[in-house]
C-alpha cells in the first residue's frame, strides 16, 4: 500500500491528526484500535452512538490481546456493540500530535460483521450503546472527524471492493439503527 497522508482536521488549534496508509513505525505507541465494521448484506458501516456522540467500535489494546491488533478489535467490537467479526484487515493509522507529548498512533482496521447479538452494557463502564448502520460515505460526517475520516472511508471502499467484492459507493439502504 502506498502511503497517503492528510493533515486537515484539527480538534484544537494545537492537536493534529495525520492519516497514513502504512504500517505503524517501530517505536510509535498504539493507543487505540478502531474498526470500520461492514455489514456484508447492506454494505453499511456500524457506528456506535453514545447519547448522540458517534464513534467507531474499538478501544485500547490490552495485555490479553497478545499484541494483536485484530484481537483488540474483535474483543472491543463484542464488548461495545456485541458484533462478532471476521476477516479483520489493517487499513492504516492516524498519527496524533499534541503539545507536550510524544506522537502516538490510532490504528484503523476494517472487518465484516458475522453477527450482532442482543445489546448489553459495555463491561468497561457499563454504557449501553445504540448501533447505527450507515453508508460508508456518510460516516465521516456522522463521526465529525474531518478529512482523516474521509481518507479512511476511501481506504475502506478500496479494500472492500478488492477483498470482498463489496461496493460501498453503490446505492443502498439508508442509515438506520440495529437495536
Amino acid at each position: 500500500m502506498g502511503e497517503i497522508a492528510t493533515e486537515e482536521h484539527r480538534v484544537t488549534a494545537d492537536t493534529s491528526y495525520l492519516w497514513h496508509e502504512a504500517p505503524v513505525p517501530p517505536g510509535l505507541r498504539v493507543t487505540q484500535v478502531y474498526g470500520w465494521l461492514l455489514c456484508p448484506d447492506t454494505v453499511r458501516v456500524l457506528l456506535l452512538d453514545n447519547a448522540g456522540v458517534f464513534n467507531l467500535p474499538g478501544g485500547t489494546p490490552e495485555a490479553r490481546d497478545d499484541d494483536l491488533l485484530a484481537a483488540t478489535l474483535a474483543r472491543e467490537a463484542l464488548e461495545e456493540v456485541q458484533a462478532v467479526i471476521r476477516d479483520p484487515v489493517y487499513l492504516g493509522y492516524q498519527e496524533v500530535r499534541e503539545p507536550g507529548s510524544a506522537p502516538y498512533a490510532q490504528v484503523r482496521m476494517t472487518a465484516l460483521i458475522d453477527s450482532l447479538g442482543p445489546r448489553r452494557p459495555d463491561p468497561d463502564g457499563g454504557r449501553m450503546y445504540r448501533r447505527l448502520l450507515a453508508p460508508v460515505g456518510d460516516a465521516p460526517a456522522i463521526l465529525g472527524w474531518g478529512e482523516p475520516a474521509v481518507a479512511q472511508a476511501a481506504a475502506v471502499g478500496r479494500l472492500a471492493r478488492a477483498r470482498w467484492g463489496l461496493r460501498v459507493d453503490a446505492p443502498g439502504e439508508l442509515a438506520g439503527y440495529a437495536d
